[in-house]
């Protein structure tokens, strides 16, 4: 495993989307183009299973170094209701485009930190979403909590207003390592929070799970994957630290390569993680996921509707996601457009009556059909290409270079498909590369992804 490490460990995508945003196509792209999909997607879908909506809540009282999420850092909550408002005229000016009242399947707050709000903002913001809109009968509702400032409150208002799941950011328990990334953060905060949560109702609790941070050795990730098993979380992500000190607005130029684990003892600290996640019964999901089996992602994983899109894996699809708040990022199926990601240009442009994006990409015929595989691959661990309509011209050249890993026992490929081997799950992005037609045709000149392991 060690040379294969070695071998694919390189950088690449994490493909929550197809094509990935470095090689969207702003040059084909504008907002009547946008608006044209956004409109066509949700004739065809809204009625039969909703549409998805991800609202961005940038604020955070401190800045975590691990970080490469857009936020703003302040300690000034009278920020919190002209966003609110603001948010709520963005939703305004989507609704007024839709040709009929939207039903809303999926709500996700996300950020920054969604808890820097008063319950009473939160409870507000949703109220005034479904002014506007109405929910599906078997709608989910989730947000990210963070474990220091989430409150009975916080939990009791949003599960009045439809919440059932929600996810904490555990990270890392060792002293040193939440020293590191700026997350001082006890276990007893975590076992709070997700004692009350069960307390009020949710049904679905998770924890976030980073390993390969700086400074963590293999014992903190064993120490924390304990500590995590006597809370026994409904579902887990437990990913790798993306080291992307380059990027504009992040903390990660406080430590250096040299303070990071080597990529094979990160490796040998997700196997170890994964070990011991298993044998108190949790199945793993996709990338870097875990769920119990009574867990809706493990449910939508055995009936084959398990998906992947910006709010990473979901327990069903829905063909339309709209973004809302500054950066977010939207998904009409056949395109995708993300807002500014400055707070006062966003603030700006909503309350001039405009949608607030500044970039995007349409997808075209032979976009789509490399997203399916991607999505296939990402979610199923397999795809096939029987179809006329599952080919695409560069098919070849993808099965060539698919060929090598064939070699080394990550999957098997027939006249029909390809199907990822236990062994190959820990390279999944590194297939997934083999059908990026864009990456292939252009090489980045500069870094742009983190390593794939």
């Amino acid at each position: 495993m060690c040379n294969l490490v070695q071998k694919y460990n390189i950088p690449g995508p994490r493909y929550t989307s197809y094509p990935t945003v470095p090689y969207w196509n702003d040059s084909t792209f504008s907002g009547k183009k946008w608006e044209e999909t956004l409109i066509r997607s949700f004739k065809e879908s809204n009625k039969e299973e909703g549409i998805s909506l991800y609202i961005h809540l940038p604020f955070c009282e401190s800045l975590c170094t691990f970080c490469g999420c857009h936020k703003r850092i302040t300690k000034r909550h009278e920020v919190e209701i002209p966003y609110i408002m603001t948010v709520l005229k963005e939703w305004k000016l989507y609704c007024s485009l839709l040709p009929e009242r939207p039903i809303v399947k999926e709500l996700h707050l996300g950020g920054g930190t969604p808890t820097f709000f008063t319950p009473e903002n939160l409870k507000e913001l949703i109220k005034g979403i479904f002014r506007l809109a109405d929910r599906a009968t078997d709608y989910e509702f989730s947000f990210e909590g963070h474990p220091n400032n989430t409150t009975k409150e916080h939990l009791k208002a949003l599960y009045d207003v439809g919440f059932r799941r929600v996810s904490y950011g555990v990270q890392d328990y060792n002293d040193t390592v939440q020293k590191a990334i700026h997350r001082i953060q006890p276990f007893e905060n975590v076992k709070n929070v997700t004692e009350w949560a069960r307390e009020i109702g949710y049904t679905s609790v998770g924890h976030d799970i980073i390993f390969g941070l700086p400074f963590q050795s293999l014992q903190h990730v064993e120490e924390t994957i304990i500590k995590t098993k006597e809370l026994v979380p409904d579902r887990l992500a437990f990913y790798s630290y993306a080291h992307v000190p380059w990027l504009k607005g992040n903390g990660q130029r406080g430590y250096k390569d040299k303070d990071l684990p080597t990529a094979e003892e990160k490796r040998i600290q997700y196997e170890k993680g994964k070990k011991l996640l298993q044998e108190v019964g949790y199945r793993e999901i996709g990338m870097d996921h875990f769920a119990l089996e009574t867990d809706s992602l493990n449910i939508s994983m055995n009936t084959g509707k398990l998906h992947r899109n910006f709010m990473g894996y979901t327990a069903s699809k829905t063909q339309l996601m709209i973004g809302l708040g500054l950066s977010s990022i939207s998904d009409s199926w056949y395109g995708f457009a993300q807002n500014v990601k400055s707070l006062e240009e966003y603030n700006h442009l909503v309350n001039n009556n405009i949608i607030p994006i500044y970039r995007g990409h349409i997808l075209t015929k032979e976009d789509q059909i490399i997203r399916k595989h991607i999505l296939n691959l990402m979610c199923r661990l397999t795809t096939s290409w029987t179809d006329d309509n599952e080919r695409f011209s560069f098919l070849p050249d993808v099965i060539e270079k698919l060929q090598e890993m064939k070699k080394d026992g990550l999957l098997e490929i027939s006249l029909q498909g390809l199907r990822v081997l236990e062994k190959g799950k820990p390279f999944i992005r590194n297939i997934c590369m083999a059908f990026d037609v864009l990456l292939h045709k252009k090489a980045p000149e500069t870094r742009l992804f983190s390593m794939t392991i």
